[in-house]
């Protein structure tokens, strides 16, 4: 932009620039709570997960309004289950808000799954989660699951779908600050997994290229994540089914406990034939990227 376009800018900019940095302070602000919150429910989430995969619920007249409605609706999401997979440095407790949420809206049957903080691999993190979706379908009857995944879990769960052959196994793929097309901040981690998330990596290569998969992705993301920003977190490949969601002011650790994204994740296990996947973002009704919840 030349000079005289900056200078005729400059009363926009100024007006914009204390409501910007307003939200930038709130979504600070959440995301230093909800780390706080996770640090303080990270021992929960090492106890072993108590899972009724088999869900009881023959009669609909003792059910909320929203449960008896999905079900009742959408028989079929509301039995399925629904695999939770956290993201790097962070276990199942991540998911209390989420997975809350879900079941009031009618899920009955939800797992959260645990990898080693020390992961080191995605390629070893997805086969192990290969093997704990076979085991919740052979515990549940259902052949096949939703998957939802946070940051790095997204990854794994991608890999597992597009490159180990998931997506017999998962109809619908949600990820939340995923880093789809690698993060720079990968470049300080110490790990083997630092690498592989870094951009143009041999992993990021690996996904970019040529796929056969038949699962759904909704690729949610944030204006304000700065852990992974919003051009990573986009997941845009030529022959994968993809619809990217933008959500405003919501921090990378709030994703998990925004009302508007758990809205959006129910919307997207309960549509059958997906959200559209030649709109690269979805939009509230008046035309702008949703607000938070």
């Amino acid at each position: 932009m030349s000079v005289r376009g900056w200078v005729s800018r400059g009363p926009v900019l100024l007006r914009r620039t204390p409501a910007a940095l307003a939200n930038g302070a709130l979504a600070a602000g959440q995301e230093l709570i909800w780390l706080t919150a996770h640090a303080l429910t990270y021992p929960v989430g090492l106890l072993a997960e108590q899972v009724a995969l088999e869900d009881s619920r023959y009669r609909t007249d003792t059910l909320s309004p929203l449960t008896r409605g999905l079900i009742l609706a959408d028989v079929t999401a509301a039995g399925r289950p629904v695999v939770l997979v956290h993201g790097i440095g962070d276990n199942r407790s991540a998911f209390t808000i989420l997975r809350r949420a879900l079941r009031r809206r009618g899920f009955g049957r939800i797992v959260t799954v645990n990898y080693s903080p020390l992961t080191s691999d995605v390629r070893k993190a997805a086969a192990d989660l290969a093997s704990q979706v076979e085991r919740v379908c052979q515990q549940s009857g259902y052949e096949q699951v939703f998957l939802v995944g946070h940051s790095l879990g997204g990854i794994i769960a991608r890999y597992y779908v597009q490159c180990l052959a998931g997506d017999a196994r998962v109809s619908t793929l949600v990820t939340l600050g995923s880093p789809h097309a690698g993060s720079q901040l990968a470049r300080m981690a110490p790990l083997l997994v630092g690498r592989q998330l870094r951009p143009n990596s041999e992993l990021m290569r690996e996904l970019a290229g040529p796929a056969r998969c038949s699962t759904r992705f909704v690729a949610i993301y944030s204006d304000l994540d700065a852990v992974v920003p919003h051009r990573s977190a986009r997941l845009e490949h030529p022959d994968l089914l993809v619809t990217a969601l933008r959500v405003r002011g919501v921090g990378h650790l709030s994703l998990l406990a925004n009302s508007t994204v758990a809205h959006a994740i129910v919307a997207a296990l309960t549509t059958e034939t997906g959200l559209p996947a030649d709109r690269p973002e979805r939009s509230s009704t008046d035309g702008a990227p949703m607000p938070a919840g």
